[in-house]
C-alpha cells in the first residue's frame, strides 16, 4: 500500500495554513528572525507561504500558478542578508511551529519536514548576500518521504 503524500499525511491545506501561521507568530517573537517577518509588505504572506509549502509537500501547484514558482519565492528573500545563526534559529522555529500547528508527531514525517527545512534554509541563505541573482523559472521543489524528488 502506497503512503499518502506528505501534504495528505499532514492534513492538507488547513495543516499548512496552520503551520505558516504558527511559524509567522514564532518568528515575530524571535529577536533575530523578527525583521523579515515584521516587514513583509504582502498582506497575503501567510497564505502564500502555506500554498508554497503545500506544493512542496505534494499538494496543488497553486503557488507556481499564481506566483511564479521557486524563483519568485527566492526573489522575495534575495539580497536581504542574514545573521550567522539565522539558519539554525529558523529551523528550530519551523519545527516548533509544526508542534504548535498540531502536525502529526510521526517520526518519519517529522524527519522529512526537518530535512526539507534544513535544505530550504540553506537554499534561501545562498541568495541572501547583497546583489545575489536568482535564476529565472526555477520550479518549486517537491519533497517526499525519502527527500527531494
Amino acid at each position: 500500500m502506497a503512503r499518502p503524500s506528505l501534504f495528505e499525511f499532514a492534513g492538507g491545506e488547513p495543516a499548512f495554513l496552520a503551520l505558516a501561521t504558527a511559524l509567522h507568530d514564532r518568528c515575530l517573537q524571535d529577536p533575530k528572525l523578527n525583521h523579515p517577518f515584521s516587514h513583509t509588505e504582502n498582506p497575503q504572506h501567510i497564505e502564500n507561504l502555506a500554498a508554497y509549502w503545500a506544493e512542496v509537500f505534494g499538494g496543488p501547484r497553486r503557488y507556481s500558478e499564481l506566483h511564479g514558482g521557486h524563483s519568485a519565492m527566492i526573489g522575495i528573500h534575495a539580497g536581504q542578508g542574514a545573521e550567522d545563526d539565522f539558519g539554525p534559529r529558523f529551523v528550530a522555529c519551523f519545527m516548533q511551529a509544526a508542534d504548535d500547528a498540531h502536525l502529526p508527531d510521526d517520526a518519519d514525517f517529522r524527519s522529512a519536514l526537518r530535512s526539507y527545512i534544513e535544505w530550504a534554509t540553506r537554499d534561501v541563505l545562498a541568495y541572501a548576500p547583497a546583489g545575489a541573482k536568482v535564476p529565472a523559472e526555477m520550479p518549486v521543489p517537491r519533497w517526499s518521504w525519502s527527500g527531494p524528488e
